[in-house]
């Protein structure tokens, strides 16, 4: 006597999670560099953000780098701490704050820098440019196709 299975309920895969994975695979060859130099997956995340859009405010840091507004204040507070970003008023209006680099992040970032671009090198010798290229793209197209959908809509 066989023990049938019950009908999917789900027709399609568990994308969200399929994404985390694919994080995960990824971040996992990333995390050696980030935890000799001592800067968490958030933190190295604003690092970047900053340098490649100069100073930022912290919702658009939240926006950018994609960490809830509670976590952040407490990253951007740690990071202050340890001068690796500078917080300023924005001129003409006290509620608002600009998040720069300061030298020492610059500093940190130049010295990280070739390790991170070897575990690139790294992980396009293992799967492939021409895949790589292709991923990047599909993702920047997910991104702009997902854009405009408000959270919890259909697509």
């Amino acid at each position: 006597m066989s023990i049938r299975k019950p009908p999917p309920i789900f027709r399609h895969r568990n994308l969200p999670l399929l994404l985390l994975q694919a994080r995960e695979g990824v971040l996992c060859h990333f995390r050696p560099v980030l935890n000799a130099h001592g800067v968490t997956e958030q933190q190295w995340r604003i690092v970047r953000a900053l340098l490649e859009s100069g100073p930022l405010e912290p919702r658009q840091i939240g926006t950018l780098c994609h960490i809830s507004s509670p976590s952040l204040a407490g990253v951007l507070a740690r990071m202050d701490e340890l001068g690796l970003v500078r917080r300023e008023g924005v001129p003409g209006d006290q509620r608002r704050v600009s998040v720069s680099l300061t030298a020492k992040s610059r500093r940190l970032a130049a010295t990280m820098a070739p390790q991170i671009e070897a575990v690139y090198a790294a992980i396009e010798a293992r799967i492939g440019g021409t895949f790589i290229q292709g991923f990047y793209a599909t993702l920047d197209e997910l991104i702009e196709l997902l854009a405009d959908v408000p959270a919890g809509d259909e697509v």
